[in-house]
């Protein structure tokens, strides 16, 4: 059995990185910067949808390229690890999933991110975004992972906490688990279709397995 893990409110919750990464592109170009608090919301989403929303298409490549610049220096540290995931990740891998992670996050930051917490080994491949936008619409990302690992959707689950997470299994035939720690509220995750919502990482396990068995 596979599991496909997102990362940014799933394994660690990296709302400061992100959030000062943003506020820090937008104050580069001038623009009202909004309160941390107010910018929840730009966790999970593709970046050029969120600058789009924020900014308009003209100034979404020079503000993705200041957020990387403050992401890569030091907002990648900026995270904290969800308490219990990675002990939840080594008992899945006890018995017998292959995990993955399937991130719109660009995979080199995602490595770097799970690298840096040590948490990196427990995957086989942590599949993400290119720099340039391919596969960040978590639907096709999903299409690619399944391709290229050689997995079946009937053999596979998602794990995430935004409808994004969702639809973009639902898209590939991909059943999905909705965790509440997340920055997705219950109701965007049950109207979005969500088999099951977890309230903490200890409960993935039985609920994995209430809806398959490991392989």
């Amino acid at each position: 059995m596979n599991l496909l893990f997102d990362l940014d409110g799933t394994i660690t919750d990296p709302k400061p990185g992100i959030t000062g990464a943003v506020r820090y592109a937008l104050a580069a170009l001038g623009k009202p910067a909004p309160a941390e608090d107010d910018l929840a919301w730009v966790i999970g989403p593709p970046l050029r949808d969120t600058f789009r929303t924020l900014l308009g298409e003209a100034l979404v490549e020079p503000a993705i390229g200041l957020y990387r610049e403050q992401y890569g220096a030091t907002g990648y540290k900026d995270a904290l690890v969800i308490p219990g995931m990675p002990e939840t990740l080594d008992r899945l891998a006890t018995d017998g999933y292959r995990l993955f992670v399937a991130t719109s996050k660009p995979h080199f930051y995602a490595r770097r991110v799970l690298a840096h917490f040590g948490l990196d080994s427990r995957f086989i491949t942590i599949h993400g975004a290119e720099l340039d936008g391919t596969h960040d619409n978590k639907g096709e990302l999903i299409s690619y992972i399944l391709a290229t690992e050689g997995l079946t959707a009937a053999e596979t689950l998602m794990i995430g906490d935004r409808e994004h997470d969702v639809l973009g299994a639902a898209r590939n035939g991909v059943p999905c688990i909705g965790v509440a720690w997340g920055y997705g509220s219950h109701a965007e995750l049950t109207e979005a279709g969500a088999r099951h919502i977890c309230a903490a990482p200890g409960e993935l396990p039985d609920a994995i397995a209430g809806l398959f068995a490991p392989a």
